[in-house]
């Protein structure tokens, strides 16, 4: 089987003011980086409402809704902002990991890479921020645990930037493990050692400003990946955010482009492992255009390497 790389024209659609990290270059950057792979290539559905319930409510879904404006931009918060294509676009995000999860657990792809924008991890269940407004991965483990009758889904978020709305949407959830390495003290204040979930199923892992290689290695060697191999999760969600890159201009880490690449890797290896290579990611953050296209090529190249 292949890699399945998910996408959509739409997320265009979401277009930020001018400067704006979070902006259409990325996606196009990514398409373009991407171009060249042998990838099976689909377009994103639009996601359905009934997804989105899984974790938001409906007056959520409704007031985002309402919030979109006629032309320029409606300010959800100082970073988060609705374009006349927002909306379309979150759907399409949502839509895509629907999607993925159902052809990864359905064996038509190895596993699947969905490349969408706005990203998700930081929206809440009832809050818009930090240029989120769906939590897609949050949704995906949902859906996998309640539509395909999965017992245990683990979501593991790599970016940044602490995944606070997929922790706040899966806290009360004893079926999902959530991981989350990122830099700390940083954007959005949330993920201490001692935020557990309700069922003590979370782990998170702040990291300190300059931390590179060797120290991020070491926390996913010996705290994440014995507890996935413990646990064995039936299907693995990556919140794949790439600004932990040196080069980021919104953050401190020292990753380099090959440490995406090893802990794609060392991710695949294991659910080859505990979950027949069953994996699914989605692009949360990476906002250096150039760091964002390597560390994504090398993310899914490991990805395409331990499809089967």
């Amino acid at each position: 089987m292949t890699t399945a790389l998910i996408t959509h024209s739409d997320c265009d659609g979401h277009v930020t003011p001018p400067g704006h990290p979070e902006q259409v270059a990325r996606l196009e950057n990514i398409r373009n980086t991407l171009a060249g792979f042998d990838l099976w290539r689909e377009e994103a559905p639009l996601g359905r409402v009934e997804d989105i319930l899984r974790c938001h409510p409906q007056h959520y879904i409704d007031r985002i809704e309402a919030s979109v404006p006629l032309s320029g931009w409606n300010t959800l918060d100082g970073d988060t902002h609705m374009a006349p294509g927002s909306f379309q676009a979150g759907l399409r995000g949502v839509g895509g990991v629907i999607r993925a999860v159902d052809m990864v657990l359905n064996e038509e792809a190895g596993n699947a890479f969905v490349a969408s924008r706005p990203p998700g991890h930081h929206a809440e269940t009832e809050t818009a921020m930090g240029f989120c407004l769906f939590g897609n991965a949050a949704i995906a483990a949902k859906y996998a645990l309640d539509h395909h009758g999965l017992e245990k889904v683990a979501v593991l978020d790599f970016d940044v930037h602490h995944g606070n709305g997929t922790q706040d949407l899966l806290w009360n959830e004893p079926r999902a493990i959530f991981v989350s390495s990122h830099q700390m003290p940083l954007y959005p204040g949330s993920g201490g050692r001692n935020e557990r979930g309700a069922h003590g199923q979370m782990l998170n892992i702040p990291l300190e400003s300059g931390t590179g290689s060797v120290e991020m290695r070491a926390a996913w060697a010996h705290r994440v990946f014995p507890m996935l191999k413990r646990e064995a999760p039936e299907l693995i969600i990556i919140s794949a955010g790439f600004d932990a890159h040196a080069a980021d201009p919104l953050a401190g880490l020292n990753w380099q482009t090959e440490d995406f690449a090893w802990i794609t890797r060392e991710i695949c290896q294991i659910a080859h492992k505990v979950c027949a290579g069953r994996v699914v990611s989605t692009l949360e953050g990476g906002y250096d255009l150039d760091a964002l296209g390597e560390a994504c090529a090398a993310h899914v190249q490991e990805l395409m390497e331990h499809a089967t």
